[in-house]
């Protein structure tokens, strides 16, 4: 009994093991890119253009917590107008898969700066969060990528083949 219940166990790890990674981390690219995008898109009124809800939460209401203590964001409207850019342009690239690594490594940072805002988001956000933009920065976009397409190209260019040819 114990040895066909080991034999299931297998055979189902074996079937589960044969998920593509690629298709893992296409799905973790999306899933980081989708908060950052809405959150985002909150942020603009137009190109290039902030809301007023942003210019509102950035000079009145968020705060940087550090050891204790409250403190206004130095340069808010700066910090609301880099903040509106790092979430449209950064998942952007996660979902692309167009520099993932980098795209990652921003949303660690923007997580770390959001974490010293909202203290409370560690467990439900934040941390996944930060996991997720780890495990790419670790692994990359994978076969399904801008990243992976380009690094086929650039194996395959004349330059390249001509050298190997001579």
């Amino acid at each position: 009994m114990l040895h066909t219940i080991g034999r299931f166990y297998q055979l189902g790890d074996r079937l589960i093991a044969a998920i593509p990674a690629s298709l893992g981390l296409l799905a973790l690219r999306f899933a980081l890119a989708i908060p950052f995008w809405r959150s985002g898109m909150t942020k603009w009124d137009g190109f290039l253009n902030l809301s007023s809800g942003a210019r509102y939460l950035f000079q009145q209401e968020f705060k940087l917590h550090i050891f204790g203590h409250a403190i206004a964001y130095p340069f808010p409207l700066t910090a609301a107008f880099l903040a509106g850019l790092g979430e449209v342009i950064l998942p952007v690239l996660l979902v692309l898969g167009l520099g993932t690594r980098y795209a990652a490594l921003g949303i660690v940072l923007m997580t770390l700066v959001i974490q010293l805002t909202i203290p409370d988001g560690l467990i439900n956000f934040h941390l996944p969060w930060a996991a997720m933009a780890l495990a790419l920065m670790a692994f990359g976009g994978g076969r399904l990528s801008v990243d992976a397409l380009a690094r086929v190209m650039t194996r395959h260019t004349p330059a390249r083949h001509a050298a190997h040819t001579s």
